[in-house]
This record gives C-alpha cells, structure tokens and sequence, in this order.
C-alpha cells in the first residue's frame, strides 16, 4: 500500500520530521487519568511515540501491544520484555480475530485510524477490546491550503466523517486542534511532507507542480487539524 511506503521508505528519518505526530501522542497521553492500566493495545504504535509519553508520565502497565502494518517503524520502536509487537494492516486483517473481548484495560491510538477504510466497523471491533479509549485522529483539513492550492483532495477521513462513525459506535469527549508548521521556503516544506510520512503514499508532485506550487503558495507553513477522543461510553 502508499501509505505504508510513505512511512517506511524514511523510517530511519523518522524521528527528525514528526515533530508534529509526536505532540499530538503527548497530548492524547495527557487524556489518561490513572498511573497502571494493565495491558496496553496502542493502533499505530509507528516509531513509539505513545509508548514513550507513557514512561514519561509515570504510568506503569503489565504488557504493551505494539500494532503497525509497517514493519520498518515496528524496528524502530522500543523493545523490552513488556512490549510485544504485532505487525497488522487494520484495512486488509479483522482486528476483532486477533484479540479476544475486553482484553486490553486500555487502547490507545494517535495519528493512525484517520487511514481507515470503513472507520465505522473498525471502530466497532476496537469497542470490543476496552471499555477505556482515547483515539486522536489528523483529518482532511490537514494541508487544507496546499490541496486547495494543487487541487488535491485529502486522502485521509473529513472531520465530519470521522466525527459521524464515531457518533454510530460511542460517547465520547472531544477536542479538537489546529497545529501550524513553520517553513523558511516551499522546498524544505515539500522535503518535510516527503520524508514525515504525513503525505499517506500521495502520488510525487511533477516538476511542473512544484514550480507552481512555490510560486503559488500562499503561507509560510503548513496546518495540521486533530481530533481527540476520549470514549466514555458505547451506543
């Protein structure tokens, strides 16, 4: 798949452009109101920025899942003898064969499940794991004026979508951001975008494009929208 190329292609990059993915796990880690959760299923544990804030904060647990289709960002993440890692595509493998019901006393994704295909049914198997949920989602209005811009439609879920499967599935608290990212020029802006990951596999821009684009572009950064999600109960 694209997106799985985006994000392994650079992998070993990783850390030096997601500066934006990795402030938005600290956030979702700020979500949590208690310091032990057992066992841990993070959805897009990439390089293990969830993991990471949740040492920072002090909260213990007793295993960590580590779940990502890409097995180069699975190498990056941490290894000690509470994190088990699953490679796993939530869009191509049922999530709900791979784990039994309420098995996890948390799940956890930041910046992944905004790639689903039918986020309304991949919500639905992940209700089955927890009752405790925090969920941060990037939506389509992320790169809103470079798409407008190049006339490129956003390959990942509108807030409205992603707020309308969440609606079938729970109740849940919300927050919503909005990040801005600051660049010296379109080039470097356009080096960010290649090498974050943050593009999803969107096919390269053609020379012509790019000429256009630095021409054409009217900011100084790029904007970023996030949902947060903190589940409070089913429907």
């Amino acid at each position: 798949m694209k997106v799985v190329r985006a994000f392994s292609r650079y992998a070993h990059e990783y850390n030096k452009y997601n500066v934006v993915q990795k402030d938005v796990a600290k956030r979702l880690c700020i979500f949590l109101d208690k310091k032990y959760y057992g066992k841990i299923l993070d959805i897009g544990a990439g390089d293990g920025a969830v993991y990471e804030n949740l040492l920072r904060q002090n909260i213990k647990f007793s295993s960590f899942t580590a779940l990502d289709f890409s097995k180069e960002m699975l190498a990056i993440h941490k290894s000690d003898d509470l994190v088990k890692k699953v490679c796993l595509n939530f869009n191509e493998d049922n999530l709900s064969n791979s784990f039994n019901k309420n098995e996890f006393d948390l799940v956890i994704s930041s910046s992944a499940l905004q790639w689903s295909n039918d986020l309304t049914c991949l919500l639905k198997q992940i209700s089955l794991f927890s009752d405790k949920l925090v969920f941060s989602f990037f939506t389509a209005n992320t790169f809103r004026t470079l798409h407008n811009t190049m006339n490129i439609t956003s390959p990942v879920l509108s807030k409205e979508t992603i707020l309308a499967s969440l609606n079938e599935v729970f109740e849940y608290e919300l927050e919503v951001l909005e990040y801005k990212l600051d660049f010296d020029s379109v080039h470097e802006m356009l080096r960010y975008i290649k090498k974050s990951g943050v593009s999803g596999g969107v096919k390269q821009l053609s020379y012509k494009d790019i000429k256009f684009l630095m021409l054409n572009y009217p900011l100084d950064y790029l904007e970023f929208e996030v949902v947060f999600v903190k589940v409070v109960g089913r429907k």
